[in-house]
């Protein structure tokens, strides 16, 4: 069995679990929007010079858009997913 540390590195420790619902959607838009604003910028723009600089401004526009759309949507989606999957605990 693995142990987790209470802690993130060094002697800074981890979040109470109470900010789950805030911190996944914030991993979550992260990534997501980052990925997404990265291949629609390659695919329309091709590997051109600054390539890094313009994802990046796309990328933190769209975060920003993201992120609050995800803390909104979440909760909706888990109610829609819950009329397809028995989401009981066993």
């Amino acid at each position: 069995m693995r142990h987790t540390s209470p802690y993130i590195f060094a002697k800074v420790k981890k979040l109470p679990f109470k900010y789950v619902n805030f911190v996944l959607p914030f991993i979550l838009s992260c990534l997501m929007s980052g990925i997404i604003s990265f291949v629609n910028l390659a695919h329309h723009l091709g590997w051109v010079d600054g390539l890094f600089h313009l994802w990046l401004s796309s990328w933190l526009f769209s975060w920003c858009i993201a992120f609050p759309t995800v803390l909104i949507l979440l909760p909706i989606v888990r109610r829609i997913t819950a009329c397809f999957v028995d989401v009981s605990i066993h």
